[in-house]
């Protein structure tokens, strides 16, 4: 494709063109619903993993058949769980049903967390660049190091005595 310009206005042309060959390959991302119209995700933190339903509601959380102020009972717990609907400005707008198993509290609000903010990018496309930029979509993969063999937890070892 080797081709030579002679003038600026052929450049320009050139430029113009390029431009609207990266603009059709840029990725557009689908709302993806299930048939009863709610977006599903799943969110992951330490041990636990969560499964997010949102639909259009009047702005109810449950999570595991209760409401998530008497599930996760610390105010710091309910607060990670709404960050990313406070971040995107939905606060009342979406109902929030949430299963979650494995590991402890601190896990599955972190895993509801990052289950809430997948969904609502399936549910609304253009609300992943705030929640991209606020740290919601990335899996936190930090997990408990494995205890080894010859020592007290993963790293602690016994006291040791020379007699």
């Amino acid at each position: 494709m080797a081709e030579t310009i002679n003038s600026l206005k052929e450049l320009a042309n050139v430029e113009s063109d390029q431009d609207e060959q990266v603009n059709q390959q840029s990725p557009k991302y689908e709302q993806k619903l299930d048939k009863f119209g709610r977006a599903y995700a799943t969110g992951k933190r330490k041990d636990a993993v969560a499964r997010v339903w949102i639909k259009p509601g009047a702005g109810k959380i449950i999570i595991n058949g209760k409401d998530y102020q008497k599930y996760f009972a610390r105010p710091v717990l309910q607060m990670i769980l709404r960050q990313p609907i406070e971040a995107a400005e939905r606060t009342e707008q979406y109902d929030i049903v949430a299963t979650v198993s494995g590991g402890g509290l601190s896990g599955q609000a972190g895993a509801v967390r990052h289950a809430i903010a997948r969904a609502l990018t399936f549910y609304e496309p253009e609300l992943r660049a705030v929640l991209k930029r606020g740290g919601f979509l990335t899996r936190d993969a930090r997990v408990v190091e494995r205890k080894k063999y010859g020592k007290a937890k993963a790293r602690k070892s016994f006291q040791f005595s020379k007699r």
